[in-house]
């Protein structure tokens, strides 16, 4: 593509190299450093002027870094006279702070969208957030592209029996996206929802927030799925709350899918994967995911979990060698050939309509 460049950043240089391949371009150059106090250090070293600039940043274990470095490199290429910088953001930091989660909280992920429209961006893409009314938040276009298809694809080569499998949220927030996996599948769909009750006589009115995350996530808030999928982990680490959970659907001799945006600490997939097997009858469970974020050792705990048989995230979210090791359950997908098809649409004004729709295979 002429007049394009795309920039990596340190969080994500390999899916960055993928990208350009399937473009038939190279990555352009920069240095990309950290000084001895900590400081981010960038210098562009190809010409960006009236240049169409591509910067592709993702989340990282150094997140803030990761952030920062992003925010220099976009401003960097704005003050370089670039015609046009586009952020391509796989996973979008902060993207789990959409709200204020109490009365002197901040609105993180806003706080971001406003940093990256001040360093001078004027679009971004990203895939699958975690609360799709982040949006608004930009003031610049913003195409939140989605891995359904890509998940679909998978599944209906790589899994025997996908026909009778059931999709299953493992909450009541999540039920827009399963239903819309479900749907695309032509498969039933099933829910487990948590409810948490006060263990040793804890005061009631500090317990009721776990034990009223399902009547909320039918409230019909723009971003009740955001608010139960992250209270529900908060819920699962608490010693003190005992966990009811409730399977809604047959899942029996069935085929499972626990669908979710991200998997990132163990507690609630593993406990909605024992719910489906021991209590429901579930031969065979997949958790599945658009990011594999992975905090702590919970993709080791994923692994030794005996209920769950595979684990399939795409390689939105780098996952580093160290975590990966010795896990034979994981599956990455591949975003490369969609993110390129994403710019090169972005670069020649077409629409990006097909990438959100499903093919048979």
């Amino acid at each position: 593509m002429r007049n394009t460049l795309i920039f990596a950043g340190n969080s994500c240089p390999a899916l960055t190299g993928q990208i350009c391949g399937n473009l038939g371009m190279q990555p352009a150059e920069a240095d990309l450093t950290q000084f001895s106090n900590g400081e981010t250090s960038v210098r562009v070293l190809n010409s960006v002027r009236e240049k169409d600039v591509f910067i592709v940043q993702s989340g990282s274990s150094s997140i803030n870094d990761s952030i920062m470095e992003l925010l220099i490199l976009i401003n960097a290429c704005k003050g370089g006279s670039a015609n046009k910088v586009t952020a391509v953001l796989p996973y979008f930091p902060y993207n789990r702070q959409s709200k204020k989660k109490s009365h002197r909280g901040a609105i993180a992920a806003r706080l971001l969208a406003n940093l990256l429209m001040v360093a001078g961006v004027k679009h971004v893409i990203t895939v699958d957030l975690h609360a799709s009314q982040m949006q608004g938040f930009f003031r610049c276009p913003v195409d939140n592209l989605h891995a359904e298809p890509i998940i679909a694809k998978w599944i209906r080569r790589n899994v025997p029996g996908w026909r009778e499998a059931v999709v299953v949220s493992k909450n009541a927030g999540g039920t827009k996206r399963v239903t819309s996996l479900a749907d695309a599948l032509k498969l039933n769909f099933g829910m487990t929802s948590t409810a948490g009750n006060s263990v040793n006589g804890e005061d009631p009115m500090a317990m009721s927030h776990h034990s009223t995350m399902f009547l909320q996530s039918l409230g019909g808030s723009g971003d009740a799925e955001a608010n139960v999928s992250d209270d529900e982990e908060h819920a699962f680490e608490n010693p003190k709350v005992e966990h009811m959970i409730t399977l809604v659907g047959d899942v029996k001799n069935r085929i499972v899918f626990i669908v979710d945006d991200m998997i990132d600490k163990a507690g609630s997939w593993i406990a909605a994967a024992e719910t489906v097997v021991k209590r429901g009858g579930a031969k065979k469970v997949y958790c599945i995911a658009t990011h594999g974020v992975f905090g702590g050792d919970s993709l080791a705990q994923l692994e030794a979990c005996d209920c769950i048989d595979t684990i399939v995230v795409t390689n939105s979210f780098p996952i580093s060698e160290e975590s990966a090791r010795g896990i034979n359950k994981l599956v990455v997908l591949d975003l490369s050939f969609m993110l390129s098809e994403a710019i090169r649409r972005n670069h020649f004004g077409e629409s990006l309509s097909p990438l959100f729709q499903h093919y048979g295979d």
